[in-house]
């Protein structure tokens, strides 16, 4: 990690030739493939104490991974030695941590730099990005790996201000409150709420659990490694690749995110049979049954919550929450329920892109005004007028069936051929042409027409105005093609003087 007096000089802040924002999987992935590729002139920001991204901050109970440990790795440092199928969060960031020492990009992060601005210069080619704090660093080129479940999304609910508990988001978890004996309330059932709801319930003395939507729900088969295997992974790699190749062919195959796919019944099927056999209460079956169609939401593994949701000291409230008072939350049956500690399981700002960062580009041209309308890039990376810029984890890349590492792995590679052919070519600056980002679009806007995210979902994959924004309507294998080799004949380019 470099020192703080070495961000800026006295007089020029320092320049390098790429400068990473965020140090997170998509950051790691780049930063070990610029080392790899020769590439010493680099340096990450990072706005908090380490790497690790979402796994670094997501610290609350149960925190794991709901794609299975083997494939939620880089293909480039596979881990014989997992402990079970789907890893928790300390296991996770253990790994991330191992493969930042082992990819030596230690030495290029800077921690506790969180980006303010990112300002393009026409007259050097050059990004002048300034922290909150006033620091300063320039780049020839910049990529915002910032992530899209980076900033906390708040409950928008009146009075919660107010609560005079303890009051806790789940992304930011506060380990000095105690939550032994409580009794505990948690908005949300999503990815995190699931993962959370099992583990309060063990040691509450009451939990209330308020659904807004019932989430689709398959079985988590968390089988644990034994040292057999551990000892067959670790001196076969052989056999360590087939178990990863196994199981992105499954992933890769899952398309239910397509409409009439055949896996969808198979999927939705297995889901009812889970819910069923989980839950012996017919009414509360009934408030747990989803009424949209699968793929709509983010579909989760779990084997617990349901269960977790049957026990005598766990309600379940599907009305309405009104207002959150001084003592608990009310809700649109009139009942005001007492609480101890609140979670606040509401998830990420998803759809607003590098949220917090104002990027102004050519002409003064602010990203933001121009993703106001609606969030779009080529390949979900380059936006015209933002010269040598490239946002990982963009705009409509969110996978609906396999692992996102696929994915931005194939965004390090894309970049680093950028790079590559950048030097090659003598070029100074590269802009993707403003007709081939409007074809790209263009054609991912017709592909998404044959997705179920077209029908009317209300999630955080869609917009207000009902544009889906966030997900790929695309397959893993289909990006890494399109993704496999930089053509300069997409971008404008301006040679070095």
């Amino acid at each position: 990690m470099l020192p703080d007096d070495a961000v800026t000089g006295p007089s020029e802040p320092d320049r390098h030739r790429v400068v990473i924002v965020g140090a997170g999987i998509g950051g790691l992935a780049l930063g070990i493939g610029l080392i790899e590729d020769g590439i010493d002139d680099f340096v990450i920001l990072e706005r908090s104490d380490g790497i690790g991204g979402t796994w670094r901050h997501n610290t609350y109970p149960g925190a794991a991974c709901d794609v299975p440990s083997h494939l939620y790795s880089f293909s480039f440092a596979p881990n014989p030695f997992w402990t079970k199928t789907y890893a928790n969060q300390p296991e996770i960031l253990e790994y991330l941590e191992r493969c930042a020492d082992d990819g030596g990009v230690r030495p290029h992060l800077r921690t506790g730099w969180k980006v303010a601005t990112a300002e393009w210069s026409e007259n050097d080619r050059h990004w002048t990005i300034r922290s909150d704090d006033g620091r300063t660093v320039r780049g020839e080129v910049v990529v915002f790996a910032t992530g899209m479940f980076a900033e906390p999304r708040p409950p928008a609910i009146d009075g919660v201000e107010s609560f005079e508990g303890a009051l806790i988001h789940s992304a930011r978890w506060d380990h000095s409150i105690g939550l032994d004996g409580k009794r505990i309330g948690v908005i949300g059932t999503g990815a995190s709420g699931v993962q959370i709801i099992p583990e309060v319930a063990e040691v509450a003395s009451h939990t209330t659990v308020f659904q807004r939507t019932p989430p689709w729900v398959l079985p988590r088969p968390d089988k644990p490694y034994s040292d057999e295997d551990h000892r067959r992974f670790s001196t076969d790699p052989e056999a360590l690749a087939a178990v990863r190749d196994e199981l992105y062919r499954a992933f890769e195959g899952t398309e239910a995110f397509r409409l009439g796919n055949p896996i969808t019944e198979v999927i939705a099927t297995l889901a009812d049979e889970h819910r069923a056999a989980a839950i012996s209460d017919e009414d509360l079956r009934a408030k747990v049954m989803p009424d949209y169609a699968l793929g709509c939401n983010r579909t989760l593994v779990s084997t617990d919550y349901y269960r977790a949701l049957e026990r005598d000291d766990v309600d379940l409230v599907t009305d309405p929450i009104v207002r959150i008072t001084p003592e608990g939350v009310e809700t649109a049956d009139g009942r005001l329920h007492h609480l101890d500690v609140l979670v606040t399981a509401t998830g990420f700002k998803v759809g607003e892109y590098l949220h917090g960062i104002d990027v102004v580009g050519r002409d003064g041209e602010h990203l933001h005004r121009r993703w106001a309308d609606h969030p779009y890039a080529f390949l979900g990376m380059a936006v015209n007028d933002f010269p040598n810029l490239f946002v990982f984890y963009g705009p409509n890349t969110n996978q609906g069936g396999n692992s996102i590492i696929l994915i931005l792995e194939a965004q390090a590679g894309y970049v680093r051929g950028a790079l590559d052919t950048m030097k090659r070519d003598g070029m100074a600056a590269i802009d993707v042409r403003p007709e081939v980002l409007a074809e790209y679009d263009r054609q991912i806007q017709e592909a998404m027409l044959d997705t179920v995210w077209s029908t009317g979902c209300n999630s955080y994959f869609v917009d207000d105005d009902g544009r889906v924004v966030t997900q790929l309507p695309h397959t893993s294998a289909w990006y890494a093609r399109r993704t496999a080799e930089f053509v300069v004949d997409d971008y404008e380019v301006v040679p070095r003087s």
